[in-house]
């Protein structure tokens, strides 16, 4: 019984210290990924900005406008979960901001996709602006998922959906 109130004890112990840390972790953070491609600026572009069904962690995708927000993208996930997101920014070739448009989510805001030329190809930047309301999902995301675990699964999707095998960095 001594053995089993300690193991309780530190169980307990050990969801309060998540929960503090996370309560120190800033809710906003930036965080920017890039790689380089063997595609024109315009061919990456046309994949970003369109439907996402190219991507393995995607079931469902499509763009559609709306009256109010503009144009959208629906995506959803393959364990069912959809996320609405608004286009708030275009300038193609070189750039797409999307920012998360789902309500009641433990989190928000916006990717920046910005391409630049360069020689062979184009270099793709994403750039993370967000907020995490959750402390326990700051913790998370801060020491085990890691901030940049998204952007990087994407920028190698992307590099997969072009037959290529990247090297994804600051």
């Amino acid at each position: 019984m001594k053995i089993l109130l300690i193991v309780l004890g530190c169980v307990v112990l050990l969801i309060a210290a998540v929960v503090a840390i996370g309560f120190a972790l800033p809710k906003h953070h930036v965080a920017t990924r890039s790689a380089a491609y063997r595609a024109s600026p315009e061919q990456m572009f046309a994949l970003i900005e369109g439907s996402q069904n190219w991507r393995p962690d995607v079931l469902h995708s499509e763009t559609y406008f709306d009256r109010a927000a503009g144009k959208m993208l629906s995506e959803t996930s393959r364990n069912g979960q959809t996320m609405l997101y608004e286009i708030s920014a275009v300038d193609p070739p070189r750039s797409l901001t999307r920012r998360i448009a789902s309500k009641n989510l433990p989190f928000a805001g916006s990717w920046t996709y910005a391409l630049e030329p360069s020689p062979g190809g184009v270099i793709v930047r994403i750039t993370e602006d967000a907020e995490i309301y959750n402390p326990v999902f700051r913790f998370v995301t801060r020491f085990i998922l890691g901030e940049t675990r998204s952007i990087d699964a994407y920028l190698h999707a992307l590099g997969k959906a072009t037959g290529q095998d990247v090297q994804v960095g600051p």
